[in-house]
């Protein structure tokens, strides 16, 4: 199989807002656009993030048309403090404040006006661990 996109697809109330949030926040910008569907594409992420609006008659299965449940859209960054403190400053709801995980995850949680969860996450020496 030679794959040639990817992308991920979440159901939400207001495609407007989750849309103008990562573009406003982590740097997306509109790739394709119509009524309830909105795909957008960042030059570092690989991967496109489209959402559809709940209850679209194009849904398919509908018994999938739930809202973007339980789901994490993580992205690996250079500088977590950085962008933490960037954030912070722009007003983004911070659902879990930074922290360092034992095996060297260190990230935080946000929530967008949707309710989707987005985790930045920078890898780091793990604790306890040192490079030599």
């Amino acid at each position: 199989m030679h794959i040639t996109g990817s992308a991920i697809s979440l159901n939400v109330a207001d495609v407007e807002a989750s849309a103008r949030w990562v573009q406003s926040h982590l740097g997306f910008q509109v790739a394709m656009e119509a009524d309830g569907f909105c795909s957008l594409s960042h030059p570092d992420a690989g991967v496109t993030l489209i959402y559809l609006r709940v209850g679209l008659p194009t849904f398919k299965p509908e018994t999938m048309a739930g809202h973007a449940s339980g789901l994490l859209v993580v992205f690996t960054v250079g500088n977590i403090d950085a962008e933490y403190a960037r954030l912070q400053q722009q007003g983004v709801q911070i659902i879990t404040p930074i922290e360092t995980e034992p095996w060297g995850e260190r990230y935080f949680q946000m929530g967008d006006p949707n309710g989707v969860v987005y985790q930045l996450v920078q890898w780091v020496t793990p604790l306890g661990q040192t490079h030599e």
